[in-house]
């Protein structure tokens, strides 16, 4: 993609029959490659415009692919959008492992200052935190973190913070069903994460989710800290066992205050960025998500690839329209199949409550300019980059395989982000085109900008600004510093999010099954 300078519209392929707006344009703007062909009326920035006649019923091309079909005449120059502009059936060409893209070739290695972990997986963060397995005892841990300020923490500059990580489930559900383990299995990957150092599991005692269910299912075990032998430590409390909430609160924050001086013991080293899981993630999208910042990160995705890391897509309900393209690129039909068994899943689950997956585009990526979900799709999907797809996992599965995953989620950004982190996601990077605040206590998250008017309002939200790519930027070049910018957070740089201390409140377990 290559963009001109002197047209306020971009034509991101040859065979597309639509372009998409720079920035907000008037009536009477002439069009790329459309001859004497003008707008007729206003398009604003991020949202399509005809380039030649379209007739009920034909389809209109975005990236080169199928976006949807016109659902009445449509006159070339003239505004393409929900109006004018809807899904029909589809029927899906898919191909497994026809076009795996060869491996890139290897960078020399890299390191950056990450904290080493006795098991030797590699941390950005170093944290300590309290999981709470009910919403019952949510209060319970958020008064006991809300102990830990920042005066209490000044002479232990090595901890990024105590976080309570609190959710609104945990109880009336089918005991042992699989609402229950994802829930399980998504408190144990936080619990097992490398950027929690120590924990503590706090419970009411009465709840389905059981502490001891939690930590016997995963075999969990309270993480090795340095030095010398440390005091064997509580792994969890149930507040009923222990008397109550004001007996639990004190004496969980007796426990904790004896953690502190052994996590402040990990200090930073040169680690390789191989080791770093990124997980990509696009929030609050528009119209030019998928032609700025979804693309760069891409370019960032392979760069990590290239150094032996992971890079983690996510949000099947945002790949849907578009899965057609990864099957190709799957290293096995096997693998290719896994991610088409997760796209029928979503299907039959969605369909059981009358919703149609093509609902995602939300009121905010409307006004953006995207019109359906194939169109969301083929813009998120870009953040996967071009590398070969190695590995589908279910949500909060943990991530093993190095290169390009694919992990299942919905599209709602905390649950999604949840999953890749609990999965082992150790830098977060979020694409936004309306402005998403997004932050996640313990992982860093990078907001990146896909359009330079919204990051220049929301300059202190926005790490980066994609935006310049519809100035003339090459793609290449912002994939390159959003690549450089992740070395630099795993390796202690703050973002915006963390310096204005978001992210306690984004941890969101995905519930899938009915409340009893």
């Amino acid at each position: 993609m290559s963009i001109a300078a002197d047209s306020p519209f971009v034509r991101l392929h040859p065979d597309d029959n639509i372009a998409i707006a720079r920035a907000n344009v008037g009536t009477g703007v002439p069009l790329p490659g459309a001859g004497s062909v003008s707008t007729t009326e206003p398009v604003d920035l991020g949202h399509k415009v005809a380039l030649v006649p379209l007739a009920k019923g034909d389809p209109v091309r975005k990236f080169g692919q199928l976006i949807g079909f016109a659902t009445e005449p449509v006159a070339a120059g003239e505004w393409v959008h929900s109006h004018n502009l809807a899904v029909g059936s589809r029927s899906q060409d898919y191909e497994f492992a026809t076009a795996i893209p060869p491996a890139p070739a290897p960078c020399p290695e890299r390191t950056f200052p990450g904290y080493r972990r006795a098991d030797g997986r590699i941390a950005t963060r170093n944290y300590i935190a309290l999981i709470s397995t009910v919403n019952c005892s949510a209060t319970t841990a958020r008064n006991v973190a809300a102990a830990f300020d920042q005066s209490l923490l000044a002479d232990y500059p090595q901890i990024d913070g105590v976080v309570a990580l609190t959710h609104q489930g945990g109880c009336a559900m089918q005991y042992g069903g699989e609402d229950h383990e994802q829930l399980s299995r998504t408190l144990a990957g936080f619990a097992r994460h490398p950027n929690i150092a120590a924990y503590l599991i706090l419970g009411l005692g009465c709840e389905t989710g059981q502490g001891s269910f939690l930590v016997d299912r995963n075999g969990l075990t309270q993480l090795t800290l340095p030095g010398e032998e440390p005091e064997t430590l509580p792994l969890m409390m149930n507040i009923q066992d222990v008397g109550g909430v004001r007996k639990t609160v004190d004496r969980a924050v007796g426990v904790l205050k004896e953690m502190l001086p052994e996590v402040n013991k990990f200090q930073r080293e040169p680690v390789p960025v191989s080791e770093l899981i990124l997980g990509t993630e696009c929030g609050g999208s528009d119209g030019n998500s998928g032609v700025t910042a979804n693309p760069a990160v891409g370019i960032a995705s392979d760069l990590l690839v290239a150094h032996g890391a992971t890079s983690i897509l996510a949000e099947t309900p945002e790949i849907y329209g578009g899965e057609h393209l990864l099957t190709r690129r799957a290293v096995s039909r096997e693998v290719g199949e896994k991610l088409i068994e997760r796209i029928r899943w979503w299907e039959e689950y969605t369909g059981k409550f009358g919703v149609e997956i093509d609902n995602n585009p939300s009121v905010g990526n409307k006004k953006g300019g995207l019109t359906t979900i194939w169109e969301k799709s083929l813009g998120a999907i870009a953040k996967g980059g071009s590398t070969a797809l190695r590995q589908v996992y279910r949500f909060a599965e943990p991530v093993t395989e190095k290169g390009f995953v694919v992990m299942d989620s919905p599209g709602y950004d905390p649950a999604s982000v949840t999953g890749m982190v609990a999965g082992g996601a150790n830098v977060v990077v979020f694409t936004t085109g309306r402005g998403s605040c997004f932050g996640c206590k313990p992982v860093p998250s990078i907001k990146i900008a896909t359009n330079t008017p919204m990051y220049e309002r929301m300059i202190d939200d926005m790490d980066l600004n994609a935006g310049t790519i519809l100035d003339g930027v090459p793609v290449e070049e912002v994939g390159r510093e959003i690549f450089e910018k992740i070395v630099a957070v795993a390796g202690g740089e703050k973002t915006k999010s963390e310096q204005q201390g978001i992210g306690d409140s984004e941890f969101c377990p995905w519930s899938i099954g009915p409340v009893l």
